[in-house]
């Protein structure tokens, strides 16, 4: 699996709150929630309960989107990225090291009880207009592909 540009992994781990959208039968919803950057799995780990409005859309849709910005009215100095992914719920071995993780980031979350939830990364655009007035730098997953499928020459 290819990782997203150091500069984007960088950005991502500096920051800790993001914006996570859902939807459900055309009805959009964003909500903040707290994180942490997963590097080895490309993934972002948040808690939130069953009953809230973008948990219960993700049960419906697993296809979220989202953002994370760095808030500053100098334009020189604007960062931000905009990503998509696929929203689940881990388990097993995956669920000890999300919960691992975000426990080291968030020691608080010990005294709540919530549901931890992942976003599998599947794209990511940072736009840094420290390296240029709207430079960016772009990462999609690479999809497996069946060697048994050949694409038409048509």
């Amino acid at each position: 699996m290819s990782l997203p540009d150091k500069r984007i992994i960088d950005f991502m781990n500096e920051h800790h709150v993001l914006t996570l959208a859902t939807s459900f039968e055309e009805e959009p919803y964003c909500a903040n929630c707290f994180y942490v950057y997963m590097e080895e799995e490309n993934s972002f780990v948040f808690t939130s309960d069953y009953d809230t409005k973008h948990i219960k859309q993700a049960s419906h849709n697993i296809y979220v989107a989202g953002s994370i910005v760095l808030e500053t009215s100098i334009i020189g100095k604007i960062q931000g990225i905009q990503f998509q992914g696929i929203i689940s719920e881990p388990n097993d071995i995956f669920l000890e090291r999300a919960r691992k993780a975000y426990l080291n980031k968030f020691p608080i979350a010990m005294l709540m009880k919530t549901t931890l939830w992942v976003v599998d990364l599947t794209f990511l655009k940072f736009t840094d207009n420290r390296l240029g007035f709207g430079k960016k730098l772009t990462w999609e997953k690479e999809l497996i592909v069946n060697p048994f499928f050949r694409k038409s020459s048509k």
